[in-house]
């Protein structure tokens, strides 16, 4: 490189930090890492030397020229951040001959929190973009940014790949070429590797609402403005104005690369901060305090005990008080100083909550003798936890300091037996039960390259039959309304058995649909074992008969699993008719709580279309009930036969819509977002795994929780 050119581009980096010297620095509102066109946390185009704030969950929907990127993004810890994008690029047939009008690509990054800013070290980031992808947008970085003052960031890095094409510096090596084939590849051989290059930009927080940005780019869109000519790049240099309409939405506007006009909108969640602020439920109940022996010596006479009468008074007083949280009490057994509940849980709420709730309910209307209140929970019929409270404790602590961990310390939680006491009185009328509901559904098809986005909606009408504890009969219809689902006329290019890559048949022919149909036997066989049959239609494209076995200890982060399943794959219309393949499909599974939220879980066995392999999958989970994962599955399908992405991977999100409501409901947005739907690596979906059923009044889930307890 010539000194001329050299001082070029120390000038170009020099024009952003005489903006930086040259700016009034105003009192304003602390600055929050913002994020970039592509998703992550930076300016506008590039990234900085910043993470979000632990937990946070963003989607991005960024638009300029021909190039469209929507990005949904979380941080995973409080330095490693992931990102899965999808690119669509217009105009991409005009110079070069193109099968399509729009050329469509999905990019997986990282990124992790070297350095955290302090008073003189600035926040210094590395990162991978298009780490597993294509590897059209693939890039490496580091980045590197200061606050300056209240109100002024600026940011300076270095590129790889698409950050190391504009302005090149230097080189590490020779960058390979990349194949794409058929994607879904990790490329270890081109990371940090090739010509970089600089990147710089500052960011001024002009008040609590009006940000403005101006970058200097190291991207020199090659593909995109060069042999594509779908823009023409004719600076490197970015401005943009964002204003934060509302706490978890940003907007922007911005002229991009010397020719283009660029719109984007931010949204940004906290899993652990509620919209609403707080549930919005009745008040707990203030623990009842018992009179002193002195006081009142006939309310601690032990005559009660041996009166039927008054123990069906107490039973139907205590139920009663129980509803008014949504609570069913199922059965009691008395005893003198002790008294077992067992209590149908409400869905969607915080465990330890509802034990402290009976443990007060209790408190409010058993006699002064009792002194030990056993609480045993029922999960699908099966008492999965008893959690012992002494009444004194509840009087002693209602008001202490620290009044959570104390009761936490002084509570047990063991393992239980499903079978009643033989004394034990049944509340009457529950079993057996009809339940019915009709609720408003969506189903969305990503990622389709004739159409990315598809999308029906309808209604679905669901049923359950409780038969008796643990015997369930339940179904659901659906009727769509309106939607596009079914216009995909994609044909299934798969080599293997089409267990799930005629999707869009069945969503064509399938209206109106029996979703579901299954008759469900919960039962515990010990302590610590947990056992399901399912027998039915289990989704909407297959039926028959799925078992499953569950070990865990109550007070144990290890658990394991094996599921057996012997199925066949419906009629496309989705009644009762079923086509000739079938399958013996099951897996054996380790789950394993590692703390702080985050758990792992291990699948090996054979799929849907009769491969062998495992599944990875991390999660971490919030105590609201959020839940944010990611998953892998390699099979021995060889990439090649596997198709486009080589191997099933993704992301799965659940949003309890008690976080958003800010009131109790058992519903929840669940969503499994995967680069593409193939048949390798498939796997059945079955309503009411055990493991998910039965851990919520474990010792881990309680104690993640039990902040909760007093509320």
């Amino acid at each position: 490189m010539s000194s001329g050119s050299a001082r070029r581009k120390a000038n170009r980096i020099a024009v952003i930090a005489a903006m930086v010297a040259g700016t009034a620095l105003p009192a304003s509102a602390e600055m929050k890492p913002t994020l970039t066109f592509g998703g992550t946390t930076g300016l506008i185009d590039m990234p900085s030397g910043e993470s979000q704030s632990d937990g946070t969950l963003s989607v991005v929907t960024a638009h300029f020229g021909p190039i469209s990127r929507t990005t949904l993004s979380f941080q995973i810890t409080p330095r490693l951040s992931g990102s899965f994008r999808y690119t669509g690029i217009r105009k991409w047939d005009d110079v070069l001959p193109s099968p399509l009008a729009t050329n469509y690509d999905r990019s997986f990054d990282l990124r992790y929190q070297l350095f955290d800013e302090g008073r003189y070290m600035p926040g210094v980031v590395i990162g991978l973009q298009d780490v597993i992808g294509t590897g059209l947008m693939s890039g490496e970085y580091l980045a590197a940014t200061k606050t300056l003052g209240k109100s002024v960031k600026v940011t300076a890095g270095l590129g790889w790949g698409r950050y190391g094409s504009y302005g090149s510096i230097g080189a590490t090596g020779t960058r390979p070429a990349f194949d794409t084939g058929v994607g879904g590849t990790v490329r270890t051989g081109q990371w940090f590797r090739g010509d970089f290059a600089p990147f710089a930009g500052v960011e001024w927080q002009v008040n609590d609402k009006l940000g403005l940005k101006v970058e200097y780019s190291s991207d020199a869109y090659a593909l995109e403005s060069g042999s594509r000519k779908t823009f023409d790049r004719k600076s490197p240099y970015n401005f943009g104005v964002e204003y934060q309409v509302k706490p978890n939405l940003r907007v922007g506007a911005y002229y991009l690369y010397g020719s283009e006009v660029g719109l984007s909108a931010q949204i940004v969640l906290d899993p652990k901060v509620r919209p609403t602020g707080g549930m919005l439920t009745a008040g707990a109940l203030p623990v009842k305090d018992r009179p002193s022996r002195a006081a009142n010596a006939a309310a601690w006479s032990p005559l009660w005990i041996t009166e039927e009468s008054g123990k069906a008074s107490m039973r139907s007083s205590l139920a009663k008080t129980l509803r008014r949280d949504g609570i069913t009490l199922e059965a009691i057994t008395f005893g003198l100083d002790r008294v077992e509940v067992r209590i149908r849980t409400p869905n969607g709420e915080n465990s330890a909550q509802v034990i402290g709730r009976t443990a007060r309910a209790m408190a409010a209307t058993m006699p002064a003798t009792v002194e030990t209140f056993d609480i045993v929970p029922l999960e699908r019929g099966v008492a999965v936890s008893k959690v012992v409270i002494r009444r004194s404790d509840l009087e002693d602590l209602e008001f202490a300091g620290a009044q959570d961990a104390l009761i936490r310390q002084r509570a047990q939680i063991l393992a239980v037996s499903n079978g009643l006491p033989p004394d034990a009185l049944r509340t009457e009328g529950l079993y057996p039960k009809f339940n019915w509901g009709l609720a408003p559904y969506a189903r969305t098809s990503l990622f389709d390259p004739e159409n990315p986005l598809r999308i029906d909606v309808g209604l679905q009408l669901s049923a359950s039959y409780a038969i008796a504890p643990g015997l369930l009969l339940s179904g659901s219809i659906g009727k769509k309304l309106t939607g596009n689902l079914g216009d995909s006329t994609r044909v299934s290019n798969s080599v293997l058995p089409h267990v799930r890559s005629d999707s869009n048949i069945y969503d064509r022919e399938g209206d109106p649909s029996l979703n579901t149909l299954t008759l469900a036997w919960y039962g515990k066989p010990a302590p610590n074992l947990y056992s399901r049959v399912t027998v039915g239609y289990l989704e909407r494209m297959f039926g028959g008969v799925s078992t499953e076995l569950l070990w865990k200890k109550v007070d144990s982060r290890f658990a394991l699993g094996a599921e057996l399943n012997y199925v066949k794959q419906r009629d496309f219309d989705q009644l009762l008719g079923f086509q000739d393949y079938s399958v013996l499909t099951g897996h054996v599974s380790g789950y394993l709580d590692l703390g702080k939220g985050y758990s792992a879980q291990l699948d090996v066995g054979r799929y849907l279309a009769g491969d062998y392999g495992a599944t990875l999958a991390i999660d971490r989970e919030f105590a609201n009930g959020w839940k944010v994962g990611a998953f892998a599955t390699l099979t021995d399908v060889p990439f090649e036969d596997f198709g486009e992405g080589s191997f099933d991977k993704g992301i799965r999100l659940s949003i309890p819509f008690a976080w958003a409501l800010g009131r109790p409901t058992e519903k929840a947005y669940n969503a499994t977002i995967r680069p593409i739907l193939r048949d390798g690596g498939a796997r059945l979906s079955v309503d009411g795994r055990l493991y998910d059923t039965v851990r919520g009044y474990h010792e881990t889930q309680l104690d993640a929780q039990w902040g909760r307890f007093w509320r």
